[in-house]
Formats: C-alpha cells, sequence, structure tokens
C-alpha cells in the first residue's frame, strides 16, 4: 500500500494528493496519515509548496466527503444497508460504523461534520447520515473543508519537519488520534455546559 501511494504521488504529484486524499475519505482502509506525511516530505525537499499542498488536500477531503454525502442523499434506508453489506467489507466499511456515524449525527450535528474530520473512520462516516438527513450543503462543505484542512495541516507540517525521515511519524498515529478524540470530547463538554447555562439565566 505505501509502495503505491509513493508511486502515485512520484507520478502525478499533488494531483495524486489529491486523489489519494479523495480516496480515503471513501475507502478508510487508505491510511490518510501516510499520504499527508509523503506530502510533507515532498515540501520540504522543495517539490511541493506548503500552502498548495494543504489546498489540494483538503479540496480532495472536500470531494471524498461529498461522495458519500450524495450517497446518503440518495438511497434509502433499506437499500443503504443492502449496499453496505454487499460492497462494505470491500472498502472496509462496517453497518454498524455508519449506524454510530448516524447516532453521533443524530446527537451532535454540525459538531460531528466538523470534529469528526479528526477522526480516523468518522470522518468518513459521518458524510452519510449528513446528507441522509439532507444538511445544508454550504455549511457541510464549509465544515468539512475547515476540519479537513486543520488534520491535513498537521501531518504535512509533521511530514515536512520530518522530511526524509517522514516514516518514523506513523507511530505518531494513534498518538495524535487519540488526541484528537480528546478534544472532540473536551469541546462537547464546553459546548454542552454554555447551552445549559445560556438556558438558566434565559429562563430566570
Amino acid at each position: 500500500m505505501i509502495d503505491w501511494i509513493i508511486r502515485v504521488i512520484g507520478d502525478i504529484g499533488l494531483f495524486g494528493v489529491g486523489f489519494l486524499v479523495a480516496l480515503e475519505s471513501v475507502v478508510p482502509p487508505i491510511p490518510s496519515e501516510v499520504v499527508l506525511l509523503l506530502t510533507g516530505s515532498n515540501v520540504e525537499s522543495g517539490r511541493f509548496d506548503i500552502i498548495p499542498a494543504i489546498l489540494v488536500s483538503t479540496i480532495g477531503s472536500v470531494v471524498g466527503a461529498l461522495v458519500l454525502y450524495a450517497l446518503g442523499f440518495w438511497l434509502s434506508a433499506d437499500r443503504m444497508e443492502r449496499l453496505i453489506a454487499r460492497l462494505g467489507k470491500f472498502v472496509g466499511l462496517k453497518q454498524k460504523d455508519v449506524d454510530r456515524g448516524f447516532r453521533w449525527f443524530d446527537r451532535h450535528g454540525s459538531l460531528v461534520v466538523f470534529f469528526g474530520r479528526l477522526i480516523p473512520l468518522v470522518r468518513s462516516v459521518v458524510s452519510i447520515p449528513a446528507g441522509a438527513e439532507r444538511m445544508n450543503l454550504v455549511r457541510f462543505v464549509g465544515l468539512t473543508f475547515v476540519g479537513s484542512a486543520i488534520w491535513n495541516t498537521i501531518w504535512i507540517v509533521a511530514g515536512n519537519a520530518l522530511g526524509a525521515g517522514w516514516e518514523r511519524a506513523q507511530k505518531w498515529a494513534d498518538v495524535i488520534q487519540y488526541g484528537a478524540i480528546a478534544l472532540l470530547a473536551i469541546a462537547l463538554v464546553v459546548v454542552v455546559v454554555r447551552a445549559r447555562r445560556r438556558s438558566s439565566h434565559s429562563g430566570a
């Protein structure tokens, strides 16, 4: 897998980065961390500029998210279950993951679309309930763009700092992912506390 990613980026440059990131959004087993670390390494070597690299990778994230948004928008629940049962095993997508995405979306809506971009797998499946619930497309794209830009920037900067030693950073993946989950939990707590305070003040 890593050798293939290296070849794609080596052959078609930034277009390869955008393609791989878009594909990763739809096919979760493709490791976005590897794509982005290698992109950062290419920034360090002078092949890519950092701003275009972040922009192209983020556009790729949005394109991939829109594919799953469209899937959720056009498919009924029954058809979606049948499709996932048939094809999910080939792309690493399980019904329980989609169900989890729906539960998270029902509870937290826009926050999940934004912060979910920082959590592996969640950043893919959350696009499906967003489409199924007919979330405003402009809001969906905006939240996806900003959240994905944060995630992509973290890894590209790490790859840039490590240069040719970018593969060493793969061991940081779990640490960063757990940190992202912790930040999401903290953000949700802050939002809930503020909402309750506003509610109590308005009711007083």
